[in-house]
């Protein structure tokens, strides 16, 4: 060790000493003067065992953040308070849950878990209605509901309901905070999780904090990211992306009443917040615990790669996004511990495994299995699904993937081009390739997808479509061709079997477990048809449940075999927690993986991606304890006399 090094070592550790003796210092002061009046002295005995515990890593987070200002500690105290007041608005029932989820950390890899995405008015109208959706979902097996954001936001256009204007009202045509705090209670009883978005990254221009940046209050102008001039914007934009090129272009919006260039990573009305300014924090904290007390279990963090800015990057991904996720984790863990996060972040495979830890966001969604089980349907070869999956699917053993098909934003080419330049794919040129399939603009394609985001100057673009319609349905259907609707059927099920088998949370999207096609009706929509994400945003209909009740209709066919699955799922403990091991098939057209339990059980999966007959060595059955197994989906017992074993068009395996 040279000196050099051993003096910056000691340093090193004299800052981390000094850190820890002044985060107790910091502790003792803001405990001497909190108001204690707010909690019972049971309450304030676990309020202060978790913020001793917790304030530590809490501190030095927020140091690394907010350390170098003058009104550090002012912020400090405060946001104590807010933690010690959100803690006290928790309602006996949440505390219990909390109490309950520390004795069950990994509540969330369950073999019972099976999660549904889905917009309030699309799935049932309004947040009263959805109640009386409660037993449709129990009876597919649902335990984890995800609702789309249901939030305050302007008329017209919203993004979906991700221009946040108020965090504490529900949008009025959904229904109102006492009916989302009903609606919780009632799935609290029937054993179903909900999620809720926690849309951090922006606001409406319409939000409180908004309107009075615009009025000039510098208090709120400092929550925004705001201009005089475009000096400084036009700097960041050398090194920004455009997120939809296809409504505007550039990162910035001028703001008339303000006079001022506002930051606008995605549309000009959802103004990025200034996580530079520790009052944002704080605000966004106290707006978080809130949402954690009306009962949900899980926030989903909305494009979190966003949330910190630094002048030279390109503002995605940046070391301090992370450090504001763990301080978020540290205050849930202090004042609501029953919360996870679950992590959305659409970026390349290295940078989403960043964000998945138990001291950041404990789900995350996998988007790469998304997007290559796709790209496998489309080149019927699975090479590039196995190398990715071995690369990136191993994930911390407390935390899980939220494992996907489709949801209710685009498809993106998420892939890694160095394995896919290692097995001669040229990344750019295939990304094409699977955008011309799925827009049904390459000969032969099965497809009947939507280009969205469509850049005028290069051309990418991202695809949308229901997952029965791009897995063939509604082209089949529309050539009343039975084979080719009886291949669609078969890859919307081969495609579920994987996020039902290869481990963490499987979640559904409204309408996939009934084969829902394309709706176009929003194209007819002035306030929807610049946003071709809306084809797959569908209604689930009483016609469209009906339907699903025919033996002779393609969507009985998928809803019953799609449930036969689940319930295979919800039988078997090897499809809970387990390890995940990604195999070589030696057949490019079959995706092989197995799962290997504590309890010294095995489970074999084999996916044939080709719609003719595949073969595969029965080697492969050595993952087995003695090499045989039974097949759990048709109950048939598995022997290889011949060497091999016989995947017919389509078929998946799950064998014990």
């Amino acid at each position: 060790m040279t000196i050099s090094s051993f003096n910056l070592n000691v340093l090193e550790d004299y800052l981390i000493m000094n850190l820890h003796l002044e985060s107790q210092r910091s502790l003792n002061r803001i405990m001497s003067s909190i108001d204690r009046s707010q909690l019972s002295k049971t309450d304030m005995a676990v309020f202060e065992a978790r913020l001793n515990t917790e304030f530590p890593r809490l501190f030095e987070l927020l140091f690394q953040l907010y350390g170098h200002r003058y009104d550090f500690y002012y912020y400090l105290q405060q946001l104590v308070d807010t933690l010690a007041q959100g803690y006290s608005q928790r309602s006996r029932a949440l505390k219990s849950k909390d109490k309950k989820r520390l004795n069950e950390p990994n509540w969330y890899q369950s073999q019972n878990m099976l999660g549904m995405a889905c917009y309030v008015d699309l799935f049932a109208g309004d947040l009263v209605n959805l109640q009386n959706k409660i037993p449709y979902l129990k009876e597919l097996g649902i335990t984890y509901l995800h609702l789309m954001p249901l939030y305050d936001v302007p008329k017209g256009d919203s993004d979906g309901g991700y221009a946040v204007s108020d965090y504490r009202k529900v949008n009025e045509q959904l229904g109102s905070i006492d009916d989302l705090k009903t609606l919780a209670k009632a799935l609290e009883k029937a054993g179903i999780s909900l999620v809720l978005d926690f849309v951090f990254n922006h606001t409406s221009d319409e939000h409180r904090w908004a309107m009075a940046a615009k009025e000039g209050i510098s208090e709120f102008a400092e929550f925004y990211h705001m201009f005089d001039d475009r000096t400084l914007p036009d700097q960041y934009e050398h090194n920004l992306r455009e997120i939809f090129p296809q409504v505007r272009r550039g990162n910035f919006t001028w703001n008339e009443q303000a006079k001022k260039w506002v930051w606008t990573t995605f549309n000009s009305f959802q103004w990025d917040l200034n996580y530079s300014n520790p009052a944002v924090f704080n605000a966004i904290t106290d707006e978080m615990l809130f949402l954690a007390n009306l009962g949900c279990e899980a926030l989903r963090l909305d494009a979190l790669a966003f949330i910190w800015k630094e002048m030279g990057t390109s503002c995605e991904n940046q070391d301090k996004a992370h450090t504001l996720i763990q301080a978020f984790n540290s205050c849930l863990q202090i004042s609501a511990p029953a919360v996870v996060f679950k992590s959305e972040a659409i970026v390349h495979p290295d940078e989403v495994l960043k964000y998945i830890d138990k001291q950041e966001c404990q789900l995350s969604y996998n988007p790469l299995l998304m997007a290559l089980v796709w790209e496998s349907l489309a080149t019927r070869k699975t090479l590039l699904l196995t190398e990715s999956m071995r690369k990136s699917f191993a994930i911390s053993n407390n935390c899980a993937w939220t494992n996907y098909i489709r949801s209710h934003d685009d498809i993106g080419w998420t892939f890694d081009d160095a394995v896919a330049q290692k097995l001669g794919i040229n990344g750019n040129d295939h990304r094409h390739f699977l955008n011309q399939f799925y827009t049904g603009r390459f000969a032969g394609s099965f497809a009947s997808g939507v280009a969205f985001g469509e850049n005028p100057s290069t051309g990418d673009c991202r695809v949308c479509g229901s997952l029965a319609s791009l897995a063939g349905l509604e082209s089949a259907i529309q050539q009343n061709h039975a084979q080719n609707i009886e291949h669609a059927v078969k890859r919307i099920l081969l495609v579920h079997s994987i996020i039902l088998s290869i481990g963490g949370v499987p979640l559904l999207y409204s309408g996939d477990e009934l084969g829902l096609l394309n709706d176009y009706s929003y194209q007819q929509d002035i306030n929807k048809k610049h946003d071709d994400r809306w084809v797959h945003r569908i209604a689930l209909t009483d016609s469209a449940i009906e339907q699903a009740s025919h033996p002779q209709a393609a969507q009985y066919k998928i809803s019953q075999g799609l449930l036969h699955l689940i319930k295979i799922r919800q039988q078997h403990a090897i499809f809970g927690q387990a390890e995940t091991q990604i195999l070589d098939s030696d057949n490019s057209h079959i995706f092989a993986f197995a799962r290997h339990n504590n309890q010294g059980k095995t489970l074999l999966v084999l996916c044939n991606f080709s719609e003719f007959e595949q073969h595969i060595d029965s080697k492969i059955m050595d993952q087995l304890y003695d090499s045989t197994g039974n097949e759990l989906i048709t109950q048939q017992d598995i022997r290889c006399p011949s060497g091999y074993l016989s995947l017919q068009p389509y078929q998946v395996m799950w064998i014990v």
